[in-house]
């Protein structure tokens, strides 16, 4: 087939663009820097550079690739993790999911797409009914008021790509990522790695949020899945071992070389950072993929972040 990736040079667009390319399938991937055009272009993709806030220029470039299939990776999630900086991340991030969302919808459906498929992601599920949510499950309706518009954001997106009637849409809820090229990993300038190796990410209150971790590979290898043998509505992505950031970040720290996390009280994060952080370190729930592995013949690499912070991180 012929694929859109729309943010190819995001996080997981190489990883996914190498598996869809070894399986015979012609890709097109955006980015918004010329600089980003040569590795696109060293990993079998035709690169093309486009503003996806830009309706035009989407329409444009959409027209021109006519695809059979749309993934929609778009996000701003990358450099510092100055307070600052992360809060003009998300706010981008946010209007990638909305604004980016529609025009890539409407771009697709004039030159008659067959499937769309959007990155969402499991980090805001409603926080209660368990510590595991299956597709069944909603992103939360009350959200602390600091993260109110990012979790609109996901709500929006969601809503619109599995709304869809002229064409297959399918929302991917994606565990936290980790792996070469995330902000988790043995590189140098992985960021998220960067803070814990400073102690910089701490346990905060009990540490009691249930996160769900994926492997970068293994997140594209559902991706592809679900672009060969998707059916429209929403799958879940993640390993096999929800835990609590309590058990899964000082494994985390450790196979980084790192001490071990302070513990920090919710009361002080949240003075300090806002309730948003607080709630994810402290009632966040984790996702299950079973419905993904039945529907799509999906198994991760790495079915736990135990082997996958030893072995995985590059």
């Amino acid at each position: 087939m012929k694929i859109f990736i729309a943010g190819a040079s995001g996080a997981i667009g190489g990883h996914l663009i190498t598996q869809l390319v070894e399986r015979g399938h012609e890709v097109v991937g955006t980015t918004r820097s010329p600089a980003k055009t040569g590795a696109l272009r060293a990993l079998g993709a035709e690169p093309v550079v486009v503003d996806a806030l830009d309706p035009d220029s989407v329409a444009d470039v959409m027209a021109r690739a006519q695809p059979e299939v749309v993934v929609h990776q778009l996000t701003a999630l990358n450099g510092p993790a100055n307070f600052r900086h992360v809060k003009r991340m998300a706010a981008a991030t946010n209007r990638l999911r909305t604004e980016g969302t529609d025009h890539l919808l409407a771009a697709a459906r004039a030159v008659g797409v067959d499937k769309f498929v959007a990155q969402s992601n499991a980090l805001w599920m409603e926080r209660t009914g368990g510590p595991v949510a299956d597709e069944n499950g909603r992103i939360e309706p009350n959200p602390p008021a600091d993260v109110e518009e990012a979790v609109a954001a996901l709500r929006h997106l969601e809503e619109k790509v599995t709304g869809i009637s002229w064409a297959e849409g399918i929302a991917l809820r994606y565990g936290g990522f980790y792996g070469p090229g995330t902000g988790i990993s043995a590189e140098p300038d992985a960021v998220m790695a960067t803070q814990i190796r400073k102690r910089k990410f701490p346990v905060v209150g009990g540490g009691g949020g249930v996160w769900s971790l994926v492997h970068i590979v293994d997140a594209a290898s559902a991706t592809v899945a679900a672009i060969e043998r998707g059916k429209p509505g929403i799958y879940h992505v993640g390993d096999d071992e929800p835990a609590p950031v309590r058990d899964w970040l000082p494994e985390l720290a450790r196979a980084l070389g790192a001490g071990p996390p302070r513990r920090v009280p919710a009361w002080l994060v949240r003075l300090l950072a806002g309730e948003g952080p607080v709630n994810l370190m402290t009632q966040s729930r984790g996702i299950s993929s079973e419905k993904t592995k039945r529907e799509l013949d999906w198994e991760p690499q790495y079915p736990t972040w135990r082997t996958g912070f030893t072995e995985g991180l590059g």
